[in-house]
């Protein structure tokens, strides 16, 4: 599939220029040149004639290009259709390659460009640079490059030109990806406070299923970090032996050692970013295990664990990202302020104990109207409202507890104290810097709705975790992108469970050299701003944008075909302000996953970019009523790539 910033130069009119007789025994050779190449690629493997189908798979591997293995069988298999011996031979190969591998909608941006339509000279490159990719900037240099790269034939490459081949490898490379390419490396400037930035964040990180029945696993955990999020959850309780644990507590699901968590994510934390991470504890464990945890957490982490500030102790702004740089950070409650936890630093806390208030039976995680424990049969949720109550419920007064908490264990907490969540005005007042809340995405989406504006001024100083409803007990997600757009900086969702909000979280987080942290826009940023997603106004920034959808190659088959077919169709969405979301669909391209053509155009105008991301979706239709899903991609607007482009599906695998 290939999204286009501009129409294709359909002509190279000084063609006419070169003599036919010259240009015939130019392309003579030239034809010769690639057949002797290709020859030489696959001799070795017809030595005895002829090829099954899985050596013509292997066969494939040699040339380095992307191929799917359903296609190639059903070409493979129409080749050899009625005759009695399942091999091909090489002429029988050669075709079968052309047919994977020559798109026609390459060729005939090749053509475009190319006078004898065999090669590239340098100077037809950097022309091809200019009007398809919209390059701008040392355009002889990088058109060498590509020569160089990607050029296989040798002949040709000496030349300084380029063929169809080594144009192929270039079109279906990363640079030809929609996805601009310095938006692959740490861009942003990370010196901002932490709570200037959105943070990829997990929910119940080490649940692999469902939030009751489901196994707790430490690949939870190691796949999170490997996708780049820096914020974990760990749920702990008391486990037998002194030995804290780590599970979903009052369900079913298994129980992990607190000891393994922390190894694990030794191990895995800075493998793909350098940026902090940040662990956000559920803290149910008695004072004895929660030394046991800061032992841990101290042994295990050592120097990687945050134990004190970054200069003075008195915090009167959160430190960067890049001030905090393979640094883990702790997120639990807190007694009393960090000054005082610096006044402590070189004493022995052991068997000292503080206490913090609490709401008697709510935690932070807790506090959802809709939260987990309305499942359980003693708890009467027939009272409840539902979602779209039109205002936000008067909240009953919380009868408060004093809650244990260990010194050893509260002193590692230094940036990122979880607070209870008041009000707005409660935490204008009386909030730190350094003081984070947890808010339950069903409370959260009423302030969105009603308190829009407060809540960005909120986000813009303190930073704030939402989370899933306690209902949602097949881990299923909400849509992120509602608190993204008020600036909430960990939006927390349940990594296992694939579908349109992970696609949109994993879309997001892709920016910014999928580092975890995303420099919010300036005006969730500014403490002065009037912004609100439902009323943009001087905040609008109106972008044009223009996607020319070509073609496809090689979609997944439909679970439906026994061979290689679906009637893929192309769903293009926008998800951003609410002023913002928009989708659009293309034709149904009837029995072709091979090589669906479209050439359609699809305009949008968007009155926020700055945070809006566009989700590229394929689908095979089944009915008129229903559509399965085939694969998808997802990035921010402002990382589209102008130019003759190409979109990698992600696919689910089952």
């Amino acid at each position: 599939m290939t999204a286009l910033g501009g129409p294709v130069a359909a002509s190279a009119a000084w063609s006419g220029l070169v003599q036919p007789g010259l240009l015939r025994l130019v392309g003579s050779f030239l034809n010769l040149i690639s057949h002797t190449w290709f020859l030489n690629i696959i001799q070795d493997d017809f030595m005895d004639g002829k090829i099954d189908f899985e050596n013509t798979m292997q066969l494939f591997k040699k040339f380095e290009l992307p191929f799917n293995y359903s296609h190639v069988k059903h070409v493979f298999k129409k080749t050899i259709d009625k005759r009695k011996e399942h091999v091909i031979n090489i002429e029988d190969f050669r075709a079968i390659y052309r047919t994977i591998v020559h798109r026609p909608e390459f060729l005939e941006l090749f053509r475009a460009y190319s006078p004898n339509s065999k090669t590239l000279a340098h100077g037809q490159v950097v022309e091809f640079l200019k009007k398809e990719q919209y390059e701008t900037e040392e355009c002889e240099t990088t058109a060498l490059e590509i020569i160089l790269k990607y050029e296989p034939i040798e002949e040709v490459r000496k030349r300084r030109q380029l063929s169809f081949e080594g144009f192929i490898r270039y079109m279906a490379s990363e640079e030809c990806s929609v996805f601009k390419r310095h938006h692959r490396t740490v861009y942003q400037d990370m010196n901002y406070p932490l709570c200037d930035y959105f943070i990829s964040s997990s929910h119940n990180t080490y649940l692999i299923a469902d939030q009751l029945i489901g196994p707790s696993h430490l690949w939870g955990y190691a796949s999170a970090l490997l996708k780049g999020c820096r914020c974990l959850e760990i749920d702990c309780w008391d486990g037998s032996n002194n030995e804290p644990v780590v599970y979903h507590g009052h369900t079913l699901t298994s129980k992990i050692p607190f000891r393994s968590v922390i190894q694990i994510i030794e191990k895995y934390a800075f493998e793909v970013s350098d940026y902090p991470v940040v662990l956000s504890l559920e803290n149910h464990c008695s004072t004895q295990q929660q030394e046991v945890m800061a032992d841990y957490l101290e042994s295990i982490l050592g120097e990687k664990l945050l134990t004190s500030t970054l200069g003075e102790a008195r915090v009167t702004q959160l430190p960067s990202p890049e001030a905090l740089k393979f640094k883990i950070l702790l997120k639990n409650k807190k007694v009393g302020t960090v000054e005082e936890s610096m006044l402590r630093r070189d004493l022995d806390s052991h068997g000292e104990t503080g206490e913090v208030s609490e709401s008697e039976n709510i935690s932070d995680d807790e506090d959802d109207s809709d939260d987990l424990a309305s499942l359980c049969p003693q708890r009467d949720s027939s009272k409840r409202k539902g979602e779209g109550a039109p205002s936000a419920p008067p909240r009953k007064k919380a009868k408060m507890k004093k809650v244990k908490i260990a010194l050893a264990l509260s002193d590692l907490v230094i940036y990122t104290k979880s607070e209870k969540f008041v009000s707005f005005e409660h935490s204008q007042i009386h909030q730190k810097c350094y003081e984070n809340n947890s808010i339950g995405e069903v409370r959260a989406r009423k302030f969105v709705k009603h308190s829009a504006r407060d809540f960005v001024l909120h986000t813009s100083k303190f930073i704030t975790r939402i989370y899933p409803k306690g209902t949602r007990a097949t881990s299923s997600n909400y849509n992120p992108q509602e608190f993204w757009n008020v600036g909430c900086q960990m939006v927390a969702l349940n990594f296992q469970t694939p579908g349109v909000q992970m696609e949109l979280q994993n879309g997001k987080f892709l920016d910014n050299g999928g580092s975890g942290y995303i420099l919010k826009p300036e005006f969730l940023r500014n403490r002065g701003s009037s912004f609100t997603p439902h009323n943009v106004g001087r905040y609008s920034k109106p972008m044009s944008l223009s996607i020319k959808l070509i073609s496809g190659h090689q979609l997944p088959p439909s679970n439906l075909s026994k061979t290689n077919k679906a009637d893929p169709l192309v769903q293009i969405e926008i998800y951003g302000v609410p002023e913002d979301q928009r989708r659009k669909k293309s034709s149904v391209i009837k029995s072709n996953a091979m090589s669906p053509r479209w050439d359609e155009t699809f305009s949008f105008t968007i009155q926020v970019p700055e945070l809006a991301l566009i989700r590229f979706c394929v689908e095979d239709e089944i009915s008129l009523v229903s559509n399965e899903f085939l694969g998808q991609y997802t990035l921010p607007v402002l990382s589209l790539n102008k130019g003759s482009e190409i979109i990698k599906l992600f696919v689910i695998l089952s």
